[in-house]
């Protein structure tokens, strides 16, 4: 009896034990298995939610900075910083410029428009002269800053005093004379409130953190903080002086540079992306404090689950056993469904569909991606590279076929991943049995634990929406939206292209300046200036014709490039033009007689590069202003 007893004791200590370590081996296991797709988890959604913040940040700014640039460029601008030491107690002077800003503000439905003159310091907004600037006062230095820097625009918040001191985006641009002389400052004002609410959005959805941090680290823009505010990310976030090289020394447009953190204690998921038309770094941030937390109290969990099967094993040890038994399944069975719940939680509300392909063994790796394939008529056990055919014949439009199966091949994909490659991506048009849209693919690329394999997670996003946002952006860089003509830059960036070839030379090299235009806006308003504007450029375009570069370079000022003009016919084609722009303009808010004045300069004899023809134009154009107006002039001698 004794001796039954001791045999039970000690089978029964013998089976403790054993459960005891093949427990803490599996919650090791466990532990880290469920940390491996945890961080894998961090990585994919911050690296595609960066991405998504960066297309939106960029889409927010880009029309401000158009609008500023034109401002900019504006003539009547110009002519009113030249004119103000003479007007300085002149109500009305004041007035006309007021109306100016007050008319973009509502145009824009922006929050602030302003105006800095140079020569004497005053600021301008839409309610009128708001102060006088002077060095000294912090809350000028964007404008002495400005002004010794050589560039042509910045931004910078603060705060707006003409919109009850709220905190505000400032887009601010410089205008110059024909010489290069500063005249002034002008911009208009985005309030950040809206930009804290986008960011704040992602925060709460996919609990990262978005910060637009300036070449010195200092916050310019997160959920929390404002460049008004002055705050260091890195007194915030304490990294190392190399992540900081890293962060503010990544320059790739359109590329994310990931990296982890080497702080100690909690570590951190850094997505840095770059914004060169704000000179402002993105970067994202996960923290795994509250994963590990939550690991941590798993282990806890676990243990005191141990401490009390091994309880119930001491009393009854086949009950213990079965117990053991059933509870180990639902444990492993709960963690993965918990991990695949928050997986697919995060990114459907991201991505249409998830396919996971076995690119080792050329085949789909669970149901529901042979499902999908023998939806298109891949019959089951159809090999992946077979059904990738099969796919890309019944969806997909013709042009992005042959791309679409070389980046998605198996034969690639086991390159790509040999070579270190861990991600694939691939834009195109599909159709669903509709119209075509545009789709992404990103394919993130995984080795398999259990035999080694090399998977293929694919995750399918519907961009239609960002491509048509994309183009109408790009059109809106390009084309001055008033009139249809190129932008002053696109402009530049157009003729120096066909200069540069030289094919069509000799060239005609036109400026064209409406004769007394701000009698227009002073006495009919500006929307019917702005007819005045759109009826000339459109009479340009048919004189011009198809093949020359027509464009709108300054408010009432607009320059063109015809191929094929040697000295005679610029003669001709500027005489033609004078005459053709002489016509009484009617709406029905009035008339009003135009006229315009002609400067032209001669490619190659004149030069070869816009700025120098520019410049010699303008000349020939001076010299007509100052003989009346209503006629033309080119630079130059007849050839004999």
């Amino acid at each position: 009896m004794k001796h039954k007893k001791s045999m039970l004791l000690r089978t029964n200590l013998l089976v403790c034990l054993v459960i005891l370590v093949g427990f803490a081996v599996t919650a090791a296991l466990s532990y880290r298995t469920n940390y491996g797709a945890s961080i894998q988890h961090i990585e994919q959604v911050s690296d595609l939610t960066s991405e998504d913040i960066y297309h939106q940040l960029s889409t927010a700014f880009t029309k401000p900075v158009h609008v500023s640039l034109t401002m900019a460029g504006d003539r009547l601008l110009q002519d009113f910083l030249t004119r103000e030491p003479d007007h300085l107690q002149d109500p009305a002077f004041t007035e006309t410029l007021r109306r100016y800003l007050d008319a973009y503000r509502q145009k824009y439905s922006y929050d602030s428009v302003f105006l800095v003159s140079t020569a004497t310091g005053r600021y301008y907004n839409f309610e009128g002269l708001d102060r006088v600037l002077a060095p000294g006062d912090p809350e000028n230095d964007w404008y002495y800053q400005l002004l010794a820097s050589g560039d042509d625009y910045a931004m910078n918040v603060d705060n707006d005093e003409a919109a009850q001191n709220e905190i505000t985006v400032f887009v601010n641009c410089k205008i110059s004379d024909g010489q290069g002389q500063v005249l002034g400052i002008v911009g208009v004002g985005v309030r950040i409130e809206g930009l804290q609410a986008l960011l704040r959005s992602y925060q709460e959805t996919f609990g990262v953190s978005a910060y637009l941090i300036d070449d010195s680290g200092d916050i310019q823009l997160s959920t929390a903080y404002t460049g008004y505010q002055k705050q260091s990310f890195f007194a915030l976030c304490p990294y190392s002086a190399g992540v900081r090289r890293q962060l503010l020394g990544w320059r790739e447009e359109g590329e994310a540079l990931s990296l982890w953190s080497d702080t100690k204690t909690d570590r951190d998921y850094l997505v840095a992306r770059y914004l060169p038309e704000l000179s402002w770094h993105l970067v994202v941030q996960r923290n795994t404090g509250s994963l590990m937390q939550g690991l941590q109290r798993q282990v806890g969990q676990t243990a005191a689950i141990i401490a009390v099967i091994i309880g119930l094993i001491l009393l009854v040890i086949t009950l213990v056993i079965r117990s053991y038994n059933r509870r180990i399944v639902e444990l492993l069975q709960k963690n993965e469904q918990e991990r695949r719940s928050v997986f697919q939680k995060a990114t459907e509300q991201l991505f249409e569909n998830i396919y996971e392909l076995d690119i080792t063994g050329d085949r789909p790796a669970n149901q529901a991606t042979a499902d999908y394939f023998a939806s298109l008529g891949a019959p089951a056990g159809t090999p992946f590279s077979q059904a990738l055919r099969i796919v890309t014949q019944k969806q997909i439009k013709e042009e992005f076929r042959q791309g679409y199966i070389d980046t998605f091949s198996p034969q690639n994909v086991l390159d790509c991943y040999r070579a270190g490659r861990d991600t694939l991506q691939y834009e195109f048009m599909i159709s669903t049995g509709g119209d075509y849209y545009w789709m992404r693919i990103t394919a993130r690329l995984i080795e398999n634990p259990g035999d080694g394999a090399v998977h293929m997670l694919t995750y399918r996003q519907n961009i239609d929406a960002e491509k048509r946002r994309q183009r109408r952006m790009q059109r809106l860089a390009h084309t001055d939206e008033m009139t249809g003509l190129y932008t002053k830059t696109a402009t530049q960036h157009e003729m120096q292209q066909r200069l540069a070839r030289s094919a069509d030379g000799p060239f005609g090299f036109f400026i064209l300046d409406i004769d007394n235009f701000k009698n227009a806006n002073d006495s009919l308003g500006h929307e019917f200036g702005d007819t005045v504007i759109q009826s000339f450029a459109h009479k340009l375009v048919e004189h011009f014709g198809p093949e020359a570069v027509v464009g709108r370079i300054g408010g009432d000022e607009f320059a063109a490039l015809v191929p094929n003009c040697d000295y005679q016919r610029a003669v001709q084609l500027a005489g033609e033009l004078v005459q053709a722009l002489s016509y009484q303009h009617r709406t029905a808010s009035g008339s009003w007689q135009v006229s315009a004045s002609v400067g032209v300069s001669l490619a190659p004899a004149d030069g070869s590069d816009f700025l120098r023809l520019y410049r010699r134009a303008d000349a020939a154009l001076y010299e007509v202003k100052k003989q009346g107006k209503c006629g033309f002039a080119l630079t130059g001698e007849p050839p004999a």
